[in-house]
């Protein structure tokens, strides 16, 4: 009866064993499951949806993307639209929070064969450094865009901007598309802006004195020529200035503390920031 009794203990102990074996070897093959996203994860910032490859390449298309271009995107998910740019040649920067998603982006770009031209970074929106960009993508809320705007706006004059949906408050779009491929029905429209050169002020012209104001691209003010104003309306695109004064059309290029066009018929014209040395 004893030795039936320990047979019986060994038994129980062996199940047991056996059983923990079985369940850690479940979590183990769970825990190395690949990871997959889900629409409507939560986010630092916001949660993901991702952009429909219609629109990414829209919104590639609408800023122009060559291989001479560094695009950075804000909040990258899979990784898609650096994927896109880098397989147009570009130099392509994902900005993404979640490392699961930065991981995941990792290995697409290297099934998509653009593994050096597209890279992936865990960053904060926030705290991103994104002057090195001529091209920033974005899908983000209206309030984390707003958040962003003024960094934006300091960036170099020509970079441009585009957003899947979502605006920048009273800076309106320089550009807007909607696209109806793949039967489209939601996050299918593209906003673009360029960043305007910083004119506001007053300017010396060699027929007088040029005084603007500037609301992001758009342009008023006047043109004083001796005792003569005359009001103008105008627009930014980058550095490319142009303004209308009693008919007259200017055209110009800003650089720095100075413009040089032309106006009318082709007289050349050039200003200097008031100030400036």
């Amino acid at each position: 009866m004893q030795t039936l009794r320990v047979t019986r203990s060994l038994v129980f102990a062996l199940a047991t064993v056996l059983a923990g074996a079985s369940i850690a070897l479940a979590q183990a093959q769970a825990g190395s499951k690949p990871f997959e996203p889900q629409v409507g994860q939560q986010g630092k910032d916001v949660v993901w949806v991702p952009t429909p490859q219609a629109l990414v390449d829209k919104m590639l298309d609408m800023a122009k993307v060559t291989p001479q271009d560094f695009v950075m995107d804000l909040g990258s998910g899979d990784g898609r639209t650096v994927i896109t740019a880098a397989k147009r040649g570009a130099t392509a920067l994902g900005i993404e929070y979640n490392p699961d998603m930065v991981d995941l982006s990792k290995k697409n770009a290297e099934a998509a064969g653009v593994g050096t031209k597209a890279t992936f970074t865990k960053a904060d929106l926030f705290e991103t450094d994104l002057s090195k960009a001529t091209v920033i993508t974005m899908f983000l809320l209206p309030q984390i865009n707003l958040k962003l705007r003024p960094n934006i706006l300091n960036l170099k004059p020509g970079t441009r901007v585009v957003s899947n949906t979502f605006t920048m408050d009273d800076w309106t779009p320089d550009e807007t598309a909607t696209i109806t491929e793949q039967n489209c029905t939601s996050w299918c429209t593209a906003l673009l802006w360029i960043v305007p050169a910083k004119v506001d002020g007053t300017w010396r012209l060699g027929q007088g004195e040029l005084t603007l104001t500037q609301q992001f691209q758009n342009l008023t003010g006047t043109l004083r020529n001796g005792s003569t104003n005359t009001s103008i309306t105008g627009k930014m695109l980058g550095d490319q200035i142009t303004f209308n004064a009693g008919g007259v059309e200017y055209r110009g290029k800003v650089n720095g503390t100075n413009m040089q066009g032309s106006q009318g018929s082709g007289t050349a014209w050039t200003a200097a920031r008031s100030g400036a040395r």
